[in-house]
């Protein structure tokens, strides 16, 4: 899927479950974020805004994020990891 938003350009935040739990296990920053989104082998628009991103390094993981188009930002949820998704 070709995503509607410039990934380069766009703000990235996480919230605090996804800073603890999934960036931290993974020893990822905000660059390694923007990467993961960029690319991912699918995303899925599950909603107006809302996103799934499907990445497989070291294993298959899935990023869940919300676009706000206006304020030219993503705020990423949640993840899991697992197999290899998509």
């Amino acid at each position: 899927m070709k995503l509607d938003f410039d990934i380069d350009s766009v703000e990235i935040y996480a919230s605090k479950h996804f800073k603890n739990e999934y960036m931290f296990r993974w020893n990822w920053d905000y660059k390694d974020l923007r990467r993961a989104i960029k690319e991912a082998h699918k995303v899925d628009k599950v909603g107006k805004e809302k996103y799934e991103a499907y990445i497989n390094w070291k294993g298959g993981k899935k990023i869940i994020f919300v676009v706000y188009k206006f304020e030219n930002q993503i705020f990423v949820i949640s993840g899991s990891e697992g197999k290899e998704h998509g």
